[in-house]
């Protein structure tokens, strides 16, 4: 595992995992709302961000969380040597976005901008749900089924196969 892309619905727990994963791997980690966005909340200019995203895809290691373009996923997912689909019920996506906006009321959401416009932040989430599951979830699955052969996947459908993934990422790091 060198290049993991890390990807679903919004509200699944994909930010939580790839931090967790970065600090056992230590496998620098790369937030896409983070180069998306400056403090505060302002967009970093389109062509900025696509020179960016470019030279991170030619790193050596990264663990890249989050989703800008299905152009860019795909890419993002070809150069990827490991997948890692967080493919949870609509429901409990639903439910996470809404804790996440819950707890930004108190602190800035982990790996969001500091300043984000936490209200507006958290009704795009809700708006891109059901478009996600209806027509990019259908995608994500296929692609993971085919992919099997030539990369590593993880499919993880619960919030008990996240733990159990990072639980078998400690246990192959764990020296003998």
């Amino acid at each position: 595992m060198r290049k993991i892309a890390i990807f679903g619905n919004a509200g699944g727990g994909k930010s939580t995992l790839a931090r967790r994963l970065a600090e056992l791997t230590r496998i620098p980690l790369y937030v896409l709302d983070m180069m998306h966005f400056r403090v505060g909340g302002a967009a970093v200019p389109h062509d900025e961000f696509l020179k960016a995203n470019a030279e991170l895809l030619q790193r050596d290691e990264w663990i890249i969380d989050g989703y800008d373009s299905a152009k860019l996923a795909w890419e993002r997912f070809a150069m990827a040597d490991t997948l890692i689909h967080v493919d949870l019920p609509l429901f409990t996506h639903f439910r996470w976005v809404t804790k996440r906006l819950v707890q930004g009321l108190f602190a800035d959401p982990p790996g969001w901008p500091a300043g984000s416009p936490l209200i507006s932040s958290t009704i795009q989430s809700y708006r891109v749900l059901w478009p996600c599951h209806r027509y990019l979830t259908p995608k994500y699955r296929e692609l993971v089924a085919s992919a099997r052969e030539h990369k590593r996947v993880h499919h993880l459908r619960s919030a008990a196969e996240m733990e159990a993934f990072l639980d078998s990422v400690k246990r192959e790091l764990r020296p003998a």
